[in-house]
């Protein structure tokens, strides 16, 4: 199973917690391993808690870990921090399914990072 989800982000630098979105995409009798992926290079996925303070804070580092400007990519596009910070968090992560359930742990949620936003991003959601 393949299975696109488009995801519109508000911000510049944001944190979206996708979780129920990959459930739903999910087939009732799966069982095995779901992959979601990021189909753009500033734009990360990972797995933590979808607590608002925390999705604050992952902001945060990040916009702190990496300076906005003074990068050697700036001159072609002005996003160089963007695909830095895409990078710091990663492009896809793979998560159990039993019985079509996701395996997550009590406090896991799945989140997408935009890091170039805003903007309307595809995260695909695969099942083998």
């Amino acid at each position: 199973m393949h299975h696109p989800l488009d995801v519109r982000t508000d911000r510049r630098l944001e944190v979206i917690d996708v979780t129920d979105r990959v459930q739903h995409a999910l087939p009732d009798d799966y069982s095995g391993v779901c992959t979601v992926f990021s189909k753009h290079t500033t734009t990360g996925v990972c797995v933590n808690e979808a607590e608002s303070r925390l999705l604050s804070d992952i902001e945060q580092l990040l916009d702190e870990v990496v300076p906005d400007s003074g990068w050697e990519h700036d001159e072609l596009d002005d996003n160089a921090d963007s695909h830095l910070r895409a990078l710091l968090v990663g492009n896809g992560v793979s998560i159990p399914v039993v019985d079509g359930q996701l395996d997550l742990g009590r406090w896991q949620s799945i989140l997408l990072v935009e890091c170039d936003g805003p903007r309307t991003r595809t995260v695909t959601v695969a099942t083998a």
